[in-house]
């Protein structure tokens, strides 16, 4: 029996028919569901996904590029979770492959999920003296705006090592936009950054509130004293 058999095998075993049709209606019913919660769904994996460690990257991208080809939602989201627990067997040379796997039945969960684990990359190769930020100069410019929000979130949870200049740079690149899960991402990226840099969160908002949408404005100062 091969790794994805078992999967399939561990989900079902967990499965609850009557969550799917409500997960499946949050998600605006883009996709079907087998019905396995979250806690559920790790707790099952978490084994056959432990068992890959030592495994080389590019099977690992083989088995994420399987898995996010089968029909239940729930099967990206174990891709997502196998590449997070086995993030360190990535590098930047990986980051095509794993933006091309994010544009791939797109929508805000797995775009956010891969947007965590291309931080994690790039945080790596920052830490390593490397400009992990040049990966990220094509995604901002994307004509897939999941890419582009990809770029504004990838420094989530860096802290000191986040550097402020370019996030206010993609900040302002995307402030014109319309849409909802770019505006949403620029508030979001300068709001975790304002964890650790408050006062110069405060000071770009204000000086760029005509250029932020209101909802980015909002976002970003959420939790500052006014």
């Amino acid at each position: 029996m091969n790794l994805h058999q078992e999967l399939k095998i561990a989900l079902e075993a967990v499965a609850e028919p009557g969550r799917a049709g409500p997960m499946q209606a949050y998600m605006r019913g883009q996709f079907v569901f087998l019905g396995v919660a979250a806690p559920q769904r790790r707790l099952a994996a978490r084994g056959l996904l432990a068992g890959l460690k030592g495994v080389d990257a590019g099977t690992l991208l083989q088995h994420a590029q399987r898995l996010w080809q089968q029909p239940q939602r729930e099967y990206q989201h174990v891709a997502l979770d196998m590449l997070a627990l086995h993030r360190r067997q990535l590098d930047v040379c990986h980051l095509p492959a794993l933006l091309a796997l994010a544009r791939q039945r797109a929508w805000w969960d797995s775009v956010d999920g891969m947007a965590g684990i291309i931080g994690e990359v790039l945080q790596a190769a920052h830490q390593r003296g490397g400009d992990g930020h040049a990966h990220m100069a094509g995604a901002l410019r994307h004509d897939d705006f999941w890419l582009r929000r990809i770029a504004m979130l990838h420094q989530l949870g860096w802290r000191a090592d986040t550097d402020a200049g370019w996030l206010f740079d993609a900040a302002l690149a995307l402030a014109h936009e319309d849409e909802f899960f770019i505006r949403k991402a620029i508030g979001w990226a300068l709001r975790d950054y304002a964890r650790h840099a408050p006062e110069a969160v405060t000071v770009f908002a204000n000086a760029h509130r005509q250029q932020l949408s209101p909802l980015s404005y909002r976002e970003a100062l959420k939790h500052q004293p006014r």
